[in-house]
């Protein structure tokens, strides 16, 4: 066998649903020298990204900290800490992120309530409320930025409903946090979990999450066990809190890189942020349509971040994917589930969120489109 060559990643501009492009300092974070995962240093850095973390959430909780793993990491620990077998929990689902929450839900043992709309359309309220009738669930999930279809649904009135309920609400904010509006403590969210590889702009393997009082009580007063041992918050909050008792060796260059891009989003500003983020996504709605394109989720519920591209008739999508790769070095996602073959999935996230990305992406479609 000869050995093996020295792997070079080639430059790609990533305007797919994930990952987005990574600032250069970011990058230049994770190169930084190791040091131990109780160093000092380490532990400072610690509570640096816990308190930059709870200003991009905006909430007070104190249980707010990065998981060691993905977005799916952050799903699955919030699932189990607070469901036990048995336990009923509504599930909102339109699009493959909400089938996910629900599937992690019948693992813990729940009994779930399924309230369904049409893939690329949100969840109504009045679909919730009408779910709860007559129950008093454990837990009420939603997604709030369906990545596999670019619908935005809204919060406020779906959290209050689960509140009245006696339920807690659990909130998917892996596409939508830092690119809109996500604000923990006004909506009044006890479980929200996020991804570091989307508006963040930082590479993928981190899962930011936060706890309420209630859903940490909640978790700490269990019948049994949380089943999984590396997820319990129970246990992690001795590493992440005060007493930094040892749970696991953290992904120290991940957590350095997590720590650059909280600070260039703050240092933007989340509001001047979100503003970049909607002007981008109108400046490529608007060059689609003279293209004769349009984008396939809910009008008035679009989310800027995620642009569910509506492929034309005859089209080959997938070829059209493929050449924007090869011959354009830019990555666009394709659709999933009902929606595969329909769709393009063109994500602005953090770092790929620039107008002249957008123009980039446009021009190249146009070129390919017309041949």
């Amino acid at each position: 066998m000869q050995s093996p060559t020295v792997f070079h990643a080639p430059k790609r501009l990533l305007m797919g649903p994930g990952p987005s492009d990574a600032a250069p300092s970011v990058l230049k974070a994770m190169a930084m020298p190791l040091v131990g995962h109780l160093d000092p240093s380490f532990i400072q850095m610690m509570e640096e990204i816990k308190g930059m973390l709870r200003s991009v959430f905006q909430t007070t909780h104190n249980m707010t900290f990065p998981v060691s793993g993905t977005g799916s990491a952050g799903m699955e620990f919030c699932m189990v800490n607070l469901v036990e077998p048995g336990d009923e929990v509504v599930v909102c689902i339109n699009g493959v992120f909400g089938m996910r929450m629900a599937e992690v839900a019948e693992r813990c043992g729940a009994k779930v309530i399924k309230v369904e709309a049409p893939w690329g359309q949100i969840i109504e309220a009045s679909q919730v409320a009408k779910a709860l009738e007559g129950r008093k669930p454990k837990l009420v999930g939603l997604v709030h930025a369906e990545t596999s279809t670019g619908a935005l649904t809204p919060v406020e009135e779906i959290s209050e409903l689960a509140h009245q309920a006696g339920a807690l609400m659990l909130l998917d904010t892996v596409t939508s946090l830092a690119g809109c509006e996500v604000n923990v403590d006004k909506w009044q969210i006890d479980a929200v979990y996020s991804g570091t590889q989307k508006c963040l702009s930082c590479p993928p393997g981190l899962s930011p999450v936060s706890l309420s009082d209630k859903a940490l009580e909640v978790a700490q007063s269990r019948r049994e066990r949380v089943q999984s041992w590396y997820l319990d918050v129970n246990l992690l909050n001795g590493y992440w809190g005060t007493e930094r008792v040892y749970h696991h060796t953290a992904p120290i260059s991940m957590n350095y890189a997590l720590h650059e891009a909280l600070r260039l989003v703050l240092e933007e500003g989340l509001e001047t942020r979100w503003k970049r983020h909607q002007q981008n996504h109108e400046r490529l709605v608007a060059g689609l349509s003279e293209m004769g394109l349009g984008i396939a989720s809910q009008p008035g519920h679009q989310l800027w971040q995620l642009n569910a591209v509506t492929v034309p008739e005859g089209i080959d999508e997938a070829s059209v994917r493929q050449q924007l790769l090869k011959d354009h070095q830019i990555e666009v996602g394709a659709g999933l589930g009902p929606l595969k073959g329909k769709i393009w999935r063109v994500g602005l996230m953090g770092e790929s969120s620039r107008p002249e990305h957008v123009d980039q992406l446009l021009g190249s479609l146009k070129s390919i489109l017309s041949r």
